[in-house]
């Protein structure tokens, strides 16, 4: 019962979030050639060094990031707070389960539609691929998604921390998303290593610059995870509703 529950919270975001991820890598494989025809007519552009780098400086950098930690930070608010505030959470109090266990399915459930937000688009760019008459290699698309869901699974484990702090639905995303913008700043303006920012290791820009994969970075931000999903356990624990 209680992963059902936690499908029928999740299912719209995760599901529009899939729709919008599947959409927007067929419109960059499928539009390759043109992009490239008119970035070749503008002087000042910087035209990518081969398919493999279009597909990753203009689609993984850009477009597949920003939509993953959206979907990310969309799925990580919510909860039994936010339920309480509504009125709505007094029959999954009432359950013979633990709140804990109850956060633990949550979030089991929410990390597996992220799993999947992030293999099941980057897996169509080789099966597109040979449409445009390119080839793209398995092992990426699968080191690219990993990346993704490791590293980028730190905005929805803060989200989820978040999720037990406010009682509204937005607050807890908004704030996610607004220290994502502003680490991503902060780095253009400072710079640092791709290896252990978390914007790099999400677009696994170590991997794709021939450094290997930013093994460091993945261990860190999944150290962070886990230490914001036990905050989160905690703190909801420690509630009163």
């Amino acid at each position: 019962m209680l992963w059902y529950k936690a499908w029928l919270e999740t299912r719209w975001r995760f599901l529009i979030g899939l729709a919008l991820l599947m959409l927007s890598a067929c419109a960059s494989v499928l539009g390759y050639p043109q992009t490239m025809k008119v970035l070749s007519a503008l002087p000042q552009a910087a035209l990518p060094a081969g398919y493999h780098d279009y597909i990753w400086s203009q689609w993984i950098r850009e477009g597949m990031r920003q939509l993953w930690a959206l979907f990310a930070a969309l799925l990580g608010t919510g909860g039994l707070l936010t339920q309480a505030s509504r009125g709505g959470a007094l029959f999954t109090l009432s359950l013979p389960v633990s709140r804990g266990r109850v956060l633990g399915i949550r979030t089991a459930a929410a990390l597996a539609e992220l799993a999947i937000l992030a293999m099941v688009p980057m897996l169509l760019v080789p099966l597109l691929s040979p449409v445009v008459g390119e080839t793209y290699s398995l092992t990426d698309a699968l080191v690219y998604g990993s990346c993704m869901f490791i590293a980028g699974s730190t905005l929805f484990s803060l989200t989820l921390l978040l999720s037990t702090v406010f009682g509204d639905l937005w607050r807890p995303p908004l704030i996610a998303l607004c220290l994502a913008s502003l680490m991503s700043f902060v780095r253009q303006i400072v710079g640092g290593s791709s290896s252990v920012s978390l914007l790099g290791v999400m677009t696994a820009e170590p991997y794709f610059r021939g450094e290997g994969l930013p093994w460091l970075g993945l261990l860190v931000t999944a150290a962070v995870s886990a230490a914001l999903l036990y905050a989160a356990a905690r703190n909801l624990a420690r509630r009163d509703f």
